[in-house]
């Protein structure tokens, strides 16, 4: 072998971790661009939908309030994913912290889009996302 060359076995070594980083980075990243996607979401339900729905049918009002609540249920269910991504970046081998964020913010999204879906569908044909849309 050359001199200063790695061994085969030790290069393999080397290759499997930063394979193995660019997981990491990758599933970070692909967090990152997913919770900001839902974080916007939200803010634009927050600051415009919810406020049109709530003053245009009063009813809506008690819908929106959980609605939003969850909102808050969900960033902190994202921020859980951030802190058991960073543990698991340092600490490789342990998953479970990071599974169970990743299970609890999924049976979080998906409750809410189920009752979002269900409470708010016919509201929002009937009355639009904003003003004078309808």
């Amino acid at each position: 072998m050359r001199e200063g060359a790695l061994a085969a076995g030790d290069a393999r070594s080397a290759l499997n971790v930063m394979a193995m980083r660019q997981n990491d980075w990758t599933l970070g990243a692909f967090c990152a661009r997913y919770c900001n996607a839902v974080a916007r979401h939200h803010g634009l339900e927050d600051e415009a939908v919810f406020p049109h729905l709530a003053s245009s049918d009063r009813a809506l009002v008690p819908v929106i309030d959980r609605l939003a609540d969850e909102h808050l249920t969900i960033h902190d269910a994202i921020e859980a994913v951030d802190r058991e991504l960073v543990h698991h970046i340092n600490n490789r081998d342990d998953f479970d912290g990071l599974q169970r964020a990743l299970d609890l913010l999924t049976d979080a999204l998906l409750s809410h889009l189920s009752y979002e879906e269900h409470e708010l569908v016919e509201p929002l044909a009937r009355l639009g996302f904003y003003a004078d849309q309808v």
